[in-house]
């Protein structure tokens, strides 16, 4: 048996994922976090497995592969614990992407294009589709494609599933457990500190999220992850108003957008509760985590103009969050150049829930040895926009 202590600091999904992952390939695994199970960046997302918004390349081609294991892991877990399984909530409902200018269409149309030829399963709509498909939706819709690949998952007990697996297989968790620095030999980290305790490790996985930047600089390696934060409302139950996820053309630009002014689009989406998410806003902010009423109000108004059902909603709560961002949009994966056994396994921004699955699978086989599933070449730490 392979009993390499792996040390995974971040007990969010990324990091009880890698957790998993590790555990059954017989890693001695400890889980470190410094507050508690997916209580930061995981716990203030929508839950969105997506294919819908990546173009040709290599974070298109994680989330295939992420979208092709998120059935089976939870199938695994499900043979161990059906509870925890059945409260992830996983919903293959697929998405639909419109647009309600022409210029939003021929966009739109050619990015769909692009996509189908890399593989992702494409559905033009008609006028009359969309009306079936969601008959809240308004009718200024200029193009319209389903992506019946896109699912949703809820997000804190996905992760709470992933780390429960991982307890299963012999991972351990300890929380409120916040690391201050590395030991390091030569050239190689051989622990962390934590509460002035060294705790001795082959492997350190750096899957912090939003604070794997901080969490870098104190164990001696810096990387250029950054918060970038966004906001949601939640609306009360409105059973039957939004069938898929649906969200408008420019949620694509949002998301690859470097400003770090306001960025604002319409995702719309129900969950298993009846409960409407209404998205979504970037903007970089430190970690300030001011919730401010403007942002709140562009977001409502746009996804107004998506569904005018939705004039009347009544808003229940909002919460905000910090994503990973890095300025070249792709996740981190893989050993740290400058310290020998640190590994990053971070930077997906607001697409951690989804691609976190096929990051973990990944993190396996590069440690084991095994090929990966996929190249991982764009996804090292060596990369100017990570080492910046």
């Amino acid at each position: 048996m392979n009993r390499t202590r792996v040390v995974v600091i971040g007990a969010g999904i990324v990091g009880a994922a890698c957790a998993r992952e590790l555990a059954s390939a017989g890693f001695d695994v400890l889980v470190l976090d410094r507050g508690r199970p997916a209580g930061g960046t995981t716990s203030h997302g929508e839950g969105n497995l997506l294919v819908s918004d990546k173009g040709p390349g290599a974070e298109l081609a994680l989330a295939r592969l992420s979208a092709r294991l998120w059935p089976r892991v939870l199938a695994e877990i499900a043979e161990d614990d059906p509870r925890a399984a059945a409260a992830t909530e996983f919903d293959p409902k697929g998405g639909i992407v419109v647009a309600t200018t022409e210029a939003g269409a021929s966009a739109l149309v050619a990015f769909a294009v692009a996509q189908a030829e890399a593989g992702v399963r494409t559905e033009r709509l008609s006028a009359a589709d969309v009306a079936a498909a969601e008959p809240a939706l308004t009718r200024a819709v200029t193009a319209a494609v389903r992506y019946p690949e896109d699912a949703q998952v809820q997000p804190a007990a996905a992760a709470l599933a992933l780390l429960g697996s991982a307890l299963h297989h012999g991972a351990r968790l300890r929380t409120e457990a916040e690391v201050t620095g590395a030991r390091v030999r030569g050239g190689r980290i051989t622990g962390v500190r934590v509460g002035g305790q060294v705790l001795e490790a082959d492997v350190v996985v750096n899957a912090a999220g939003p604070w794997s930047g901080p969490v870098s600089a104190r164990l001696g390696a810096p990387i250029a992850v950054r918060p970038r934060r966004g906001e949601v409302l939640v609306t009360m139950p409105m059973p039957g108003v939004v069938r898929h996820k649906v969200y408008d053309a420019d949620y694509v630009g949002a998301v690859g957008a470097g400003s770090g002014e306001l960025q604002t689009s319409a995702v719309v989406e129900s969950t298993w509760g009846g409960t409407v998410l209404i998205g979504s806003s970037r903007r970089r902010v430190g970690f300030d985590d001011t919730i401010r009423p403007d942002v709140l109000g562009a977001i409502a108004a746009k996804a107004v103009r998506l569904f005018p059902a939705l004039a009347d909603a009544a808003v229940m709560r909002a919460y905000g969050g910090f994503r990973p961002y890095v300025d070249d949009h792709l996740p981190v994966l893989g050993e740290d150049p400058r310290l020998g056994n640190l590994w990053h396994a971070t930077g997906h921004e607001g697409a951690g829930i989804g691609l976190s699955v096929g990051t973990a699978r990944l993190l396996r086989e590069l440690l084991t040895g095994t090929p990966p599933s996929m190249p991982v070449d764009e996804f090292t730490v060596d990369r100017p926009a990570v080492l910046a």
